[in-house]
């Protein structure tokens, strides 16, 4: 088989870095390990920067997006019951989130390419990636019983942080960076309207909570806890409690309704440089991992394969290679950024237990009565929540 770029994950960065190369009408191969049911039945992120809609709509996939994505013009951040509202397009000349939940972005980009005659096999897990040194890489693997070899220009590791892209790097090549938080996220899908229009993040003592929402009758919510506690240790009826208790206020009460979903994410960071070897390009999770707690993970893989898609239409068409060799540097960029952000928005709306406890939770709400003192301090916020421009 040959192809001109070979894309080894079909989520929603391997999907759209497809799409972005079909507009230009550059050749694209994607792989996936598991089936397409599993990939678009994954529930994750569902905070869109402005730049990614930005993004979908110039790939063309974005009329459902329209339909049922939530805009919010403003975010909630909340300390001991007390509420402060952070106008995000006010302080960012009119940027605002779009609330659509990932797995909807995933299926629209599937359908678009099944619909453009894409080439996608699903259910491959055996893909090795070889060459990526030369000018001729090589990507094997399984399909319908057959042993096949794709014949490529470039290779896009948009797999993950557990896929084969990143590992084909020698180790030597790499330097990794690392952050593990010692608590995670118990997160809930449940059937009922949301509660507020608009996000939550709450610092309670009893540790963060976040409203959020996917429709306008499915509500998507958080807790902070032990990343080592199992699912069972959470009844329905705990985690009920603990979020009436961690977001209400005096004024506001928190609807209940049926859990469809449950799960317990470990939080942490991760980066891993260079994003470039040879002819392989890392995007997404196989390079970077954030915490949700800044809703960037997502906002990050579409700006990486924004810039690749961008790199690799000056080098078809133009015969420029600069994008590319510029590639690992240039997201990098961003990446760090992004990197302090969910770090900080962690730090601030996080308990943290230990020996400091009490002093960084004083810490905690010196920051909060300042997000509400100073236009500047909200503006940071409000600039790096909705999304930079350019970085």
């Amino acid at each position: 088989m040959r192809t001109q770029v070979a894309i080894v994950g079909a989520g929603p960065a391997g999907m759209l870095l497809s799409q972005l190369l079909h507009l230009q009408g550059i050749d694209s191969v994607v792989l996936e390990r598991r089936s397409r049911e599993y990939v678009q039945q994954r529930v994750r992120a569902g905070v869109l920067e402005q730049g990614t809609v930005d993004v979908l709509r110039e790939a063309d996939v974005a009329d459902r997006l329209e339909k049922q994505g939530h805009p919010h013009h403003g975010v909630n951040v909340q300390f001991d019951g007390d509420r402060l509202r952070i106008p995000l397009s006010e302080l960012t000349g009119g940027r605002s989130i779009t609330v659509y939940g990932q797995q909807e972005v995933v299926k629209d980009l599937a359908e678009r390419r099944e619909r453009d005659g894409g080439r996608v096999y699903y259910e491959v897990p055996d893909v090795t990636v070889e060459g990526v040194e030369t000018e001729k890489p090589v990507v094997r693997f399984t399909s319908e019983g057959r042993v096949r070899e794709l014949h490529c220009d470039y290779v896009a590791g948009c797999d993950g942080f557990h896929g084969v892209s990143r590992t084909t790097i020698p180790e030597k090549e790499l330097t990794t960076y690392e952050r593990v938080y010692p608590f995670g996220w118990l997160g809930i899908l449940a059937e009922v309207e949301p509660s507020s229009e608009e996000l939550i993040y709450s610092n309670h003592p009893n540790g963060f909570a976040l409203h959020s929402l996917r429709s306008s009758t499915l509500s998507r919510l958080y807790l902070q806890c032990d990343p080592n506690e199992s699912i069972e240790q959470w009844p329905d009826d705990l985690i009920w409690e603990e979020l009436q208790t961690r977001l209400g206020t005096s004024d506001w009460k928190l609807r209940e309704g049926p859990v469809i979903d449950k799960n317990i994410t470990a939080l942490r960071s991760f980066v891993s440089e260079p994003m470039r070897y040879g002819r392989l390009f890392l995007a997404g999770d196989s390079a970077h991992i954030v915490p949700p707690t800044g809703a960037k993970g997502l906002n990050l893989a579409v700006a990486d394969v924004d810039r690749l898609a961008r790199s690799l239409t000056d080098y078809y068409h133009h015969g420029s290679t600069t994008g590319l060799e510029t590639y690992s540097e240039e997201c990098l960029r961003r990446v760090w950024r992004v990197q302090h952000f969910s770090w900080w928005m962690t730090s601030l709306t996080h308990r943290f237990d230990g020996p400091d406890a009490a002093y960084d939770r004083r810490l905690q709400r010196s920051q909060f009565d300042y997000l509400r003192s100073s236009t500047a301090a909200a503006t940071t916020l409000a600039e790096n929540y909705v999304g930079l421009a350019a970085v």
